[in-house]
């Protein structure tokens, strides 16, 4: 059984992909804590129009088509439809990675769980910069009433 699956797309504006986060994604499959299930390379050019390839038809660019050795499946789990959506939210003249990834360091804990006649009802991802700034107000609250 699968763990959750996210979709991480990474924008590199100009389209100046230099392969920098190879190593952390290296470092996150190796550890298991993420397994690479599909993926694609978008480019979106000046004047808004989207192309995208598979990373293993990237070989004119080393950095990009590095990322085939990430990923551990090609599943097709993106659709058509998906991309152009994600791509829209791009700027012009800039390229992204789509990663979809599965979190399989839950595998363990969710076995447990299941194994133990529990359920797991859902998992709830809150981005870091919210929960920054949820702090950040807090803190001005309490600075404001002592």
């Amino acid at each position: 059984m699968l763990g959750p699956i996210e979709i991480l797309v990474v924008e590199f504006p100009g389209n100046k992909f230099t392969g920098e986060i190879m190593p952390a994604l290296n470092d996150l499959v190796d550890s298991e804590t993420i397994s690479i299930v599909d993926g694609l390379f978008v480019m979106k050019d000046a004047e808004g129009s989207i192309t995208y390839s598979e990373f293993e038809e990237l070989g004119a660019n080393v950095d990009a088509s590095a990322l085939t050795q990430v990923i551990d499946t090609t599943n097709g789990l993106l659709s058509d439809d998906d991309v152009q959506e994600l791509a829209a939210k791009l700027d012009d003249n800039c390229s992204a990675a789509i990663l979809v990834f599965e979190h399989t360091w839950i595998k363990p804990l969710r076995n447990a769980i299941v194994n133990s006649g529990g359920i797991l009802v859902d998992t709830v991802r809150i981005p870091g910069m919210v929960v920054e700034e949820v702090l950040e107000a807090l803190a001005e609250t309490d600075s404001d009433t002592d």
